[in-house]
């Protein structure tokens, strides 16, 4: 193929669709450059699913100015954890510059990739060398260095050497890194997009991945698995345009198998297999409407469904029953764990979690269905925490997002928040109530590592607290019951224990007993929280 001098607006479309592919292809290989052994390395997911949303936009888009305004939309609505929201800020700032020319040349190239540069940057509070945002101002430099000197294909040639250069060396910058033996993820994930423009341009095909896997957002439960490693059955109706099938079929093909979709005339029964709930429901509303969503634990052969909504969900524009002065939004899955979300006063939840990080566009619809005008965010995790600061900007309402980095968390809040008084206030004693708990968390390693307690190998039952893997030994029972005299000190007084899905009754009577007997000073409540992956949350106050 002959190699392009400028690129129009069908040429960067297609950069930008290849990018997607590329993220699919190597989703698994980012996913495994986790550092912590925990399952919830979805670096790869978050960003190929941040690129689903913009490869759904781009179907319609023609000229140069609607490529632009596809990319910078569907990136920003599509945006999943602190890596997908970073991915958009990059994609963003190319587009912004390249949105009103006619066609891209070699010096917008070196304009566009700097001002994505800043615009990540900008985007994170605190930016740590090392990531993403190293590589990104690295080859954004390099460009800037060559100057005119070089034609487009040259220009890239440059970037794409600077930025793997510079993923090379992330392990230098960040220690983290070092001591886990891995590059950054989301470093590596971007270096996917400058050989995305260069297939196009060139004709250099974009590298292969060095880890082949069906793409799954988790495989920590793969062991002892002889059916699938794909936990969660996802089911709904879609009402959708026709034209949007063939998008959202390869969006599923991205995070699942035993895919069945069928129907016509606007309407889908859909099924999937996968891991990743949130992406699965997100296709459907990239492509329209999903509604009677059933989500059904493979592993566990359990029937029990938990809702994405309320099912049919309120009417367009419907709203809650019952305004209040400020509404609350929280992020959870769980059966269990959505009873006491509702039964605290949160009107609106969105599944999401570990390894299930939901988009900006999944928040918003959810900030759209309370009746409020003022709206406060529980994410309930950290990776979510940049995706709900997102939404403020994208609605009329006004949207706080008290920073919860687990589900503990936001229950303590919960129990500060008044639906009638003002945001402000609801904002300051949430916080204050947030700040007041003690955070921990038991699952099983997905991987070898070095933690902050020593080697973890794959399969040791870990307990995380707030400064990292506190330990790693051969049971559930005894990670939570090292992790609780951890946290549990003379000034405590109350306990909270969420039982997930996987937990088994005898060690949790284990866990009452031991709490009755080394720690008879503080109160105890364990709740059946449903939530997968984790057996055991904790909180202590």
């Amino acid at each position: 193929m002959p190699t392009l001098t400028v690129l129009g607006a069908a040429d960067l479309r297609r950069a930008v669709l290849r990018y997607r592919d590329a993220l699919r292809m190597h989703q698994e290989e980012l996913n495994s450059l986790n550092v912590y052994p925990v399952p919830d390395g979805d670096t790869g997911t978050n960003m190929a699913l941040t690129l689903e949303s913009v490869a759904s936009e781009l179907a319609t888009a023609e000229c140069m100015e609607e490529v632009c305004r596809a990319v910078a939309h569907g990136s920003l609505m599509g945006a999943r954890g602190n890596s997908g929201v970073i991915t958009s800020q990059i994609l963003r700032g190319l587009a912004d510059t390249f949105a009103g020319l006619p066609e891209i040349r070699p010096d917008d190239l070196a304009v566009g990739l700097r001002r994505a540069a800043d615009a990540a940057y900008q985007a994170v509070l605190r930016p740590v060398e090392g990531t993403i945002l190293t590589v990104v101002r690295e080859a954004a430099e390099a460009l800037e260095t060559a100057g005119n000197s070089r034609d487009l294909a040259g220009l890239l040639d440059v970037a794409a050497d600077a930025a793997a250069d510079a993923v090379r060396r992330t392990p230098e910058m960040l220690p983290v890194l070092k001591d886990a033996g891995v590059v950054d993820a989301g470093g590596k994930g971007f270096t996917l997009l400058l050989d995305a423009l260069l297939e196009v341009v060139s004709g250099r095909p974009i590298p292969e991945p060095r880890i082949v896997a069906t793409p799954a957002a988790v495989t920590a439960h793969a062991r002892d698995s002889e059916v699938s490693d794909l936990r969660y059955e996802v089911m709904f109706l879609l009402d959708a345009v026709d034209e949007t099938i063939p998008a959202f079929k390869d969006a599923w093909a991205a995070i699942g198998d035993s895919i069945v979709v069928v129907g016509g005339d606007g309407i889908y029964n859909c099924h999937i297999h996968t891991n990743d709930i949130g992406g699965a429901v997100e296709a459907g509303i990239a492509s329209g409407r999903p509604h009677q969503i059933r989500v059904t634990d493979l592993e566990d052969e359990v029937a029990a469904e938990h809702s994405w909504v309320e099912e049919e969900g309120p009417a367009e524009g419907a709203g809650l029953a019952t305004p209040v002065t400020t509404a609350v939004v929280a992020v959870g899955v769980g059966e269990g764990v959505r009873r006491l979300l509702s039964s605290l006063g949160v009107q609106a939840i969105v599944a999401g979690g570990q390894s299930m990080n939901p988009s900006t566009a999944q928040i918003l619809e959810a900030v759209e269905r309370c009746a409020s005008d003022a709206v406060v965010v529980l994410p309930n995790n950290k990776n979510i925490i940049p995706v709900a600061q997102q939404v403020d900007a994208l609605t009329s309402r006004s949207v706080e997002v008290v920073p919860t980095t687990a589900v503990v968390e936001a229950l303590a809040a919960l129990v500060g928040y008044d639906p009638d008084a003002p945001v402000g206030a609801n904002v300051a004693a949430m916080t204050e109530a947030v700040v007041r708990v003690r955070t921990g968390e038991v699952t099983r390693a997905v991987r070898d590592a070095i933690a902050e307690c020593g080697p973890v190998k794959e399969g040791d039952w870990i307990a995380l607290d707030k400064n990292g893997v506190c330990a790693a030994v051969a049971s559930a029972l005894e990670a939570v019951t090292l992790l609780l005299d951890l946290l549990v000190d003379d000034d405590s007084e109350i306990v909270t224990v969420l039982v997930g899905s996987e937990a088994r009754q005898a060690d949790t009577d284990r866990i009452r007993q031991h709490l009755s007997l080394a720690h008879p000073h503080v109160e105890s409540e364990f709740h059946e929280g449903g939530q997968p992956l984790y057996p055991y949350l904790v909180g202590v106050e």
